[in-house]
């Protein structure tokens, strides 16, 4: 009977360390970890101006005192009286000039003008400089449409990301795209980059909280950020039903099995 028991007791065991050894552990799913549990300062890493690539495309927003003449640089009568600001990312592309293959920037009565690898901010002035003689007083606005990261693998919304700020965190990205799947390896997220015409691959660990002072916290336009999954497979699924079924039944099996021992203990 002893024995009976004791071999009940084994297999029971070993069920319940199977099942806790299956699930996700707490450290799996922070973000941010360090054994500092106090303040701690990171150091900003220098993010510089994004440089405009051919295919970009600029909404440009020009006024002056006259604005008869000013309107004749308008894409569409509606630029004039409307803000980037309010409009959706992809109607704002129907308004936007698109820099082509070449890298430059075909405007009214200005004509051809070399944008590449310039910023938006160095277009500006070159705008105004050149609207000088035609407008009195030109005030120039330019902003990048094509603004967005594609965030794809273990997130619950994955796809295109766009976005309007000049910085944008990896942790925002994330966010918009509805945060980790119960999945997700939040040890290696890979961040895809094109820099100088090079495809670059990084991988971060976003479960440290050393990434908030690295050169890739910062996301830029065209950005890919692929979250890889958990290399052990789990048995928590993605179900809630199912994960406290899952719960349930590990409650069960350790209070059985600690009664168990508990007895054999007893009867010896």
């Amino acid at each position: 009977m002893r024995i009976h028991l004791k071999k009940t007791a084994f297999w029971l065991l070993l069920s319940v360390s199977m099942i806790l050894y299956s699930c996700v552990s707490q450290k799996n799913l922070e973000y941010l970890q360090d054994s500092n549990t106090t303040i701690r300062e990171f150091k900003e890493a220098d993010v510089s101006d994004y440089k405009l690539r051919p295919n970009d495309e600029l909404y440009i927003q020009i006024s002056s005192q006259d604005e008869a003449a000013a309107n004749v640089f308008s894409a569409t009568m509606s630029q004039s009286t409307m803000g980037i600001g309010g409009m959706q990312p992809y109607g704002a592309s129907l308004a936007a000039y698109s820099i082509d293959r070449n890298g430059y920037l075909l405007l009214p009565l200005i004509g051809n003008l070399m944008v590449k690898d310039k910023t938006t901010s160095q277009v500006s002035s070159m705008l105004t400089d050149s609207l000088k003689s035609v407008l009195n007083q030109p005030n120039v606005v330019v902003k990048l449409v094509n603004r967005y990261v594609t965030v794809l693998g273990e997130v619950r919304i994955p796809g295109h990301v766009p976005y309007a700020q000049e910085k944008f965190t990896i942790f925002e990205a994330l966010g918009l795209a509805g945060d980790f799947s119960p999945l997700a390896n939040r040890n290696e997220v890979i961040l895809v980059r094109n820099e100088e015409g090079k495809n670059i691959r990084v991988t971060l660990n976003l479960s440290k909280s050393d990434i908030l002072a690295s050169e890739y916290y910062y996301l830029r336009p065209n950005d890919l950020v692929y979250v890889k999954p958990l290399k052990k497979k789990m048995m928590r699924m993605r179900d809630p039903l199912t994960n406290n079924l899952l719960s349930s039944i590990s409650l069960v099996f350790s209070l059985v099995s600690t009664a168990l021992l508990i007895y054999t203990v007893v009867k010896k």
